[in-house]
């Protein structure tokens, strides 16, 4: 135990002296502005290594005094003037020393003329405050009034009035589609298959004597092909020959539309304009492992790939799109509320022109497919009538008429079908239950090629109903062949007997019209199939989409295997395709909201 202090240890006077230890360096980092692996990096060195040793040399004189000093950066400054052109004219008679010049100024509101005489000699720069310089002999005074003076407020005005004004939006725009096209012209070329400008190469001298070097070494092979024995030139030209027919169809990527705007949501479906080709209507859905989104349906322009020409944003997510023939401008849009919209393109207000929130016969389920038929395709121009068709998760097929708001009648309603099992031998009649939804869910609808009275309907059931839009029999037979929901069915343009089916169980069946019993069935791997597409030069040609990869199939080449595969990106599934009108290419979407191009390479259009 220690003893206390005393009263006189306490009073007592304690000196303590401290001093500085030896520094540890525990790591030592020197600075470096060059790279050690720079060219010059040795030079520096050097010069370091003669300055440490110039210094080491001047300790202990007395002429040499170490100091440091630390400047100071100024802060740089930015100043940016936007004015109109300043015209300037150059005025002289004979005799005078002196020139006349007149400037042409902006102002807010107006425009004056200043005139302004300088003489022979010099003056100085920083003095030319205001425009007011006068002659020896007759003076030349421009009044303050002249001079625009603006306050602080006037110029921000003046300034928001440029940036606001719709001239320079329109002018930017102009500008932005210029450098997309500097920047996209190699394959914009390719997209529209034109030839490719190329940039001339500016060669150097020794650049030239090595082209010389090699057309040598060309002409020197040349010749050696002429001496080979005309059997092996054959031969040769045979190997040549095969692996040229041997060519496999490819893919090749051009682009992609997609933005930020759109990244995390999904593409649910792709439409082209009915006028313009190269106006492509795209519809987001939210993605579901995300929390809820709303959807968008963009419009591209070729002319910029980068940023979408139209926004329209909805509160829920856009499950189809299309454009209408009649009016190129109107574009429908359904939503997985079951809502329907109709946008005017021309606006650049993202409101809808009409919607059918107020319409007492709206879906209650989403609108998985719509689309603008003609009901008389021999008229043209002005005479052309339109109507525009739903298929809903409700079980009902609408048609939806355009008057001061936006309401429907229904086409037929989808009832559920009992199951075609067979009752086993011994086996009781069991009492018939009654399903909870008497309406069976439509995913999806497609209209004959010839005859717009007939369709087709694809169920959540797996069913395929041929319906009728005239006469007391609404659907005229079902064609049973898929165990899981029908996501898109597609006449054959060309053969418009017969059709093909996609479906959740993996398949995809070619059907004829008078068959209830498919024809073929394609399955190539466990994944569902989101969309198909015949191509629209072939008619033994087409092209789907699951969840792993994109499938091009020619019948006329094997019905078993597809002739091209290419996977997607691991960064999402594939959602949806679609054939480009003026261009042998393909659009592919996908669950992270892009939209890919792609250019088909050596896929050969059979006879139809």
């Amino acid at each position: 135990v220690e003893a206390a202090l005393t009263e006189a240890e306490l009073e007592q006077r304690v000196d303590i002296y401290l001093s500085e230890t030896d520094t540890l360096w525990m790591l030592d980092l020197p600075t470096a502005v060059v790279s050690t692996e720079a060219e010059e990096a040795g030079g520096v060195l050097e010069r370091n290594k003669i300055y440490v040793e110039i210094c080491n040399a001047k300790v202990g004189s007395d002429y040499f005094e170490e100091k440091m000093v630390q400047t100071i950066s100024g802060a740089s400054k930015t100043k940016e003037v936007q004015c109109e052109t300043i015209a300037v004219a150059e005025k002289g008679k004979p005799g005078q020393d002196t020139e006349r010049r007149e400037f042409l100024l902006p102002s807010p509101g107006r425009r004056c003329f200043l005139s302004f005489h300088f003489q022979s000699f010099p003056f100085r720069q920083d003095t030319w405050n205001i425009p007011r310089f006068c002659h020896s002999t007759s003076p030349t005074i421009i009044p303050e009034s002249a001079v625009p003076a603006w306050s602080h407020e006037e110029r921000e005005c003046h300034s928001e009035a440029i940036l606001t004004s719709e001239n320079l939006k329109q002018d930017l725009v102009v500008m932005e589609r210029i450098l997309m096209e500097n920047i996209f012209q190699p394959r914009l070329a390719v997209y529209r298959q034109i030839p490719v400008l190329i940039e001339p190469v500016v060669t150097s001298d020794t650049d030239v004597e090595e082209e010389e070097e090699e057309d040598e070494e060309e002409k020197k092979d040349e010749k050696k092909q002429e001496e080979t024995p005309l059997k092996e030139r054959s031969t040769l030209s045979d190997e040549n020959q095969s692996s040229a027919e041997a060519a496999a169809p490819s893919l090749e990527e051009l682009w992609s539309y997609g933005c930020d705007l759109t990244h995390g949501h999904s593409v649910s479906s792709m439409a082209w304009n009915k006028v313009n080709p190269d106006l492509l209507a795209v519809g987001y859905r939210e993605l579901v492992a995300q929390k809820q989104k709303g959807g968008l349906a963009c419009c591209w322009s070729l002319k910029n790939p980068m940023w979408p020409e139209r926004i329209f944003r909805c509160e829920h997510g856009v499950t189809a799109v299309d454009f209408s023939l009649a009016s190129p401008n109107l574009l429908a849009v359904g939503m997985a509320n079951g809502r329907v919209a109709i946008y005017d393109v021309r606006s650049r207000n993202d409101a809808a022109l009409l919607d059918s929130s107020a319409s007492l016969n709206k879906h209650t389920g989403p609108v998985w497919q719509l689309r603008w038929v003609e009901q008389d395709r021999g008229a043209t121009g002005g005479d052309r009538k339109e109507r525009l068709i739903c298929i809903s998760g409700d079980g009902r097929v609408t048609q939806w008429f355009i008057q001061q708001r936006l309401d429907c009648f229904d086409l037929m309603t989808i009832k559920r079908t009992r199951s075609g099992k067979k009752k086993l031998p011994g086996e009781k009649e069991r009492k018939s239950e009654a399903p909870i939804c008497q309406q069976a869910a439509g995913m999806c609808f497609d209209f004959h090629p010839e005859d717009p009275d007939i369709f087709l309907a694809g169920t959540e059931e797996g069913h395929i109903h041929c319906c009728s839009c005239s006469g007391k029999e609404q659907i005229l037979g079902t064609y049973r062949g898929h165990k899981g929901p029908v996501y898109k069915v597609a006449w054959n343009p060309s053969s418009t007997d017969m059709f093909l089916s996609c479906s959740a169980d993996w398949s995809i069946l070619l059907w004829h019209r008078d068959s209830h019993t498919p024809l073929l069935t394609f399955t190539s791997v466990t994944a569902f199939v989101h969309d198909i597409k015949w191509a629209p030069k072939s008619a033994l040609v087409f092209v789907a989409v699951n969840e792993r990869r994109v499938e091009i199939w020619d019948l006329s080449v094997s019905i078993f295997d597809p002739v091209l595969c290419c996977a997607a990106s691991p960064e999402g599934n594939l959602t949806s395709v679609l054939f480009a009108k003026n261009a042998e290419c393909l659009l592919l979407g996908d669950s992270c909201g892009q939209v890919g191009v792609w250019q088909l390479h050596h896929l050969a259009a059979p006879s139809t």
